[in-house]
């Protein structure tokens, strides 16, 4: 029996969030439009929010690009949480610098594999 490779399921449950944030925003319902006007963003912005998180995903999935999603991860993460502070919505900040804090752990063990966690 292969040993469990937690690495890669951190990896890959990372990948889910992302895909899940990223067709949530894309998809995006009436609270979440509601959200974006609250801080500011123009209309169309949830869209190329959820792109970007599509592509963290995509990124954190296909060997080898795991550390360049792990950072864009951690870069749209730290500007959500940016964007609630900013608002004084500081308690929604904490799951988004959780998220930020597993994409630079993924990134971490990325670069300690040299980079080769195929699996």
């Amino acid at each position: 029996m292969r040993k469990l490779n937690w690495p890669s399921v951190l990896r890959w449950a990372l990948a889910a969030f992302f895909v899940f944030g990223g067709f949530g925003n894309i998809l995006a319902s009436e609270t979440i439009l509601a959200d974006y006007a609250r801080w500011g963003y123009p209309d169309w912005f949830h869209y190329v929010t959820g792109l970007i998180e599509l592509s963290v995903a995509a990124l954190l999935i296909v060997w080898p690009r795991h550390l360049y999603g792990s950072i864009l991860g951690a870069i749209v993460m730290l500007a959500a949480a940016g964007t609630v502070v900013l608002h004084g919505e500081y308690t929604h900040a904490i799951a988004p610098l959780v998220v930020a804090s597993f994409s630079v752990l993924v990134g971490v063990l990325t670069v300690h594999s040299g980079g080769d966690s195929r699996a």
